[in-house]
C-alpha cells in the first residue's frame, strides 16, 4: 500500500515478506561483493562448502531475488496510484 504525503513524496508500506526478501537480497549482494573483491564466500565459510545449510541460504537468496524483481515491475494498485 502506498500513500502520498503533503510534500508529494510517496510512502510505501512494506509487508514482512518484503522486508525478509530485501534482507536476503542484501545478504546475497554483500556475499557476491566479497567473492568478487576478496574471493571469500562468506556463506560457505559460515555453513560449509556445499553443505545443506549453505545450499538452503543460496536458494532462499535466489527466491528473494526473483520476488524483488517481480515486485519491482508490478504497478501500484491501491488508491489509484498506478499512474505514479
Amino acid at each position: 500500500m502506498s500513500t502520498v504525503s503533503s510534500k508529494g513524496t510517496v510512502r510505501v508500506h512494506r509487508s514482512p515478506i518484503d522486508w525478509v526478501a530485501g534482507a536476503l537480497v542484501i545478504i546475497g549482494a554483500l556475499n557476491w561483493g566479497l567473492v568478487g573483491l576478496l574471493q571469500l564466500d562468506l556463506v560457505a565459510a559460515i555453513f560449509g562448502v556445499a553443505s545443506p545449510l549453505s545450499r538452503i541460504v543460496y536458494v532462499l537468496v535466489g527466491i528473494a531475488g526473483i520476488y524483488i524483481l517481480v515486485r519491482a515491475f508490478m504497478p501500484a494498485r491501491e488508491h489509484g496510484l498506478a499512474k505514479l
